[in-house]
């Protein structure tokens, strides 16, 4: 699936996903697709990288499709990540079939429920429209049925989650026999979600990190930079590094050769260097989120959904999950 020197994770589907992969995203949600986009992509498979994650509502899908089809390496050495946008619960297979076309292949590796809610069928794109609310049809569980469908018809080869916390996943399983292989959430030691880790360990659940060095707001801290040095490594490879040892895939971005390959260089830590990243949000006023739809001044909720409802616990500062 990837470069024999890029490690991989096993999902409960018996399929294999590099651990580090690269974000797609790089810009506003409506102005995604570029071909910005297109020249990071096509650079990250010449420096060695297998796993691609998009997603429908950020507009870069064709972006990176237009790298995909410009490449020699084989599809099956790939493994692509798209997500369902909120405003397409209600439509999972036509959403899915749109995110093919666009990409250029005739099926995704992981297509993930992007958030639990849904809006409702006036959102004309990502974070528009109504919000609909737990109980209001689609609830998550039905899109998550239809999700179900895709794997029969084998236009995804796995089906997973994101932004899903203990609550909802528990949720979830208590109305599926199919596990989600996959759940993609914002993690980082400033926010390590362990409780959310043990539970997707036991169950067999990948996690999935986006913004894996908490968009560098704490990379230049003194305890972080002291244990880079000593291994002679950057902030952001010690951060990935962490990650990918505790069990987690990573999807770091950028568009710079040079920190593309270094994010492809992991090595390993003491047990020492494990606890004090683990630890690392103990200290004070670090225990946060780094980015803006979990911030305290969106008084408590998230696109729509209380705290409460997506299963999320405030502390002073940001989230604890």
């Amino acid at each position: 699936m990837a470069s024999s020197n890029i490690k991989c994770f096993q999902l409960n589907t018996g399929a294999f996903m590099p651990a580090v992969g690269l974000g797609c995203f790089m810009g506003p949600t409506q102005t995604g697709e570029s071909e910005h986009v297109t020249a990071m992509v096509k650079l990250a498979l010449d420096l060695g990288y297998r796993h691609f994650d998009t997603v429908n509502s950020t507009c870069n899908e064709s972006s990176v499709g237009d790298a995909l089809r410009g490449t020699t390496v084989p599809r099956s050495e790939l493994f692509l990540t798209t997500k369902l946008d909120q405003k397409d619960h209600g439509r999972v297979r036509e959403a899915l079939h749109a995110s093919l076309t666009k990409l250029g292949v005739d099926y995704v590796d992981l297509y993930l429920m992007h958030w639990p809610m849904a809006y409702d069928e006036s959102g004309t794109s990502s974070h528009s429209g109504k919000t609909l609310q737990p109980d209001e049809k689609p609830t998550f569980v039905e899109t998550w049925k239809e999700m179900e469908a895709s794997l029969a018809e084998g236009t995804a080869k796995a089906i997973g989650v994101s932004n899903f916390s203990v609550k909802t996943l528990t949720e979830l399983l208590n109305h599926t026999d199919k596990v989600p292989a996959v759940n993609q959430v914002e993690l980082h030691p400033s926010l390590p979600q362990h409780e959310l880790l043990a539970f997707c360990r036991e169950r067999g659940i990948l996690l999935t990190a986006y913004s894996p060095v908490g968009k560098f707001k704490f990379a230049d801290d003194p305890e972080i930079t002291a244990i880079a040095d000593a291994h002679h490594a950057s902030s952001a490879q010690l951060l990935l590094s962490w990650g990918v040892q505790r069990g987690t895939a990573v999807i770091p971005k950028t568009v710079h050769a040079t920190r593309m390959r270094e994010n492809l260089q992991l090595f390993n830590l003491t047990q020492a260097d494990m606890e004090a990243l683990d630890a690392f949000h103990k200290k004070p006023g670090m225990h946060r989120s780094v980015c803006g739809f979990h911030s305290a001044e969106l008084g408590g909720s998230c696109w729509g959904w209380t705290y409460e409802q997506l299963g999320w616990q405030m502390t002073v500062g940001g989230v604890h999950l």
